[in-house]
């Protein structure tokens, strides 16, 4: 007989409390283990670019990849689940936000909004950008242009003191604008720097591999919640994508996506556990991200479902 499916309020009412000790409890062994696998890659191809080895042009897109994707570990500290000690999250969120041009602070807000309100039109502010609707519509998305102009805007009018957005509390908008205001100081004094030694490595180890490996990261997200139905149900509205172990690990584990939603305080490495419980209750799975884009690009002309 067919297990009944739960959505995840009635999922997570079912741990046991011993069961949520478990699944919640934070590591900086594991979060500095995965560290130093996503940053020590990031250092190997960023040496292989910077001594031209054979093909190094191939390792740039390699290396943007990896940068990119520290959005996902970003994501991780944002929720203060990467590591066990509040300072190493703060910190390696203020390294990861410099480097992806996401101001840590602001994205903290704007996170936890979608949270609140995920895949909810007019109130999830993932959906303020409209996804993809035609190939046009999909090639822009993918060259990552709307996305670098989002965060560079972002970044400007948080600077002047103009930040407006909803998701931000009034009492915090002096610390969005504060922050906004030292990236933009500190990205001065490196391209100065770089001027005044007459290098442009900095062009090959960040600018050009942050160009080439954004589109990497707009196919990844777009699996989380594309095409999926706007209803209630976690289990639903977001999707957990089976993948190999390199994108989990360089993801942080976020293709357990939707166990993430379900339970938002359980760290990286846990998410392959929460997954077991949850498994037969999730309605929104994907095997690969190529089988996704091929159904995303098939399904171009169908309406998003929505219900309450």
């Amino acid at each position: 007989m067919e297990q009944s499916r739960l959505d995840h309020v009635s999922l997570i009412r079912t741990l046991s409390t011993e069961q949520r000790s478990v699944l919640t409890k934070t590591s900086d062994v594991r979060g500095l283990r995965n560290l130093a696998l996503h940053w020590g890659a990031i250092a190997v191809t960023g040496w292989l670019i910077a001594e031209r080895v054979p093909f190094w042009q191939a390792v740039m897109v390699i290396h943007g990849a990896l940068l990119m994707f520290l959005f996902t570990l970003l994501h991780e500290t944002s929720h203060s689940t990467a590591f066990k000690s509040a300072w190493l999250n703060k910190a390696v969120a203020g390294i990861c936000g410099f480097v992806i041009v996401l101001p840590p602070v602001w994205f903290r807000y704007f996170h936890f909004a979608h949270h609140r309100h995920t895949h909810v039109p007019e109130r999830d502010p993932e959906l303020a950008a409209p996804k993809p609707e035609t190939l046009g519509q999909y090639a822009a998305h993918l060259s990552g242009i709307p996305i670098w102009w989002s965060h560079i805007k972002t970044l400007l009018v948080n600077a002047l003191g103009w930040c407006d957005d909803a998701f931000v509390p009034r009492s915090k908008r002096a610390a969005v604008c504060r922050e906004a205001r030292i990236m933009i100081g500190l990205y001065g004094i490196v391209a100065g720097a770089c001027v005044w030694l007459g290098t442009s490595e900095l062009m090959y180890l960040w600018v050009l591999p942050a160009l080439f490996g954004q589109p990497f990261l707009r196919l990844y997200l777009m699996a989380e919640h594309g095409r999926c139905p706007h209803v209630a149900n976690l289990f639903e509205n977001t999707r957990t994508t089976f993948t190999n172990r390199i994108v989990r690990t360089f993801a942080w584990n976020m293709p357990f996506h939707a166990e993430h939603h379900a339970y938002p305080t359980v760290p990286f490495h846990r998410l392959a556990d929460l997954h077991e419980l949850t498994r037969a209750h999730l309605l929104e799975t994907e095997r690969g991200y190529v089988r996704f884009h091929g159904k995303y690009l098939a399904g171009m002309s169908e309406p998003v479902e929505s219900r309450d």
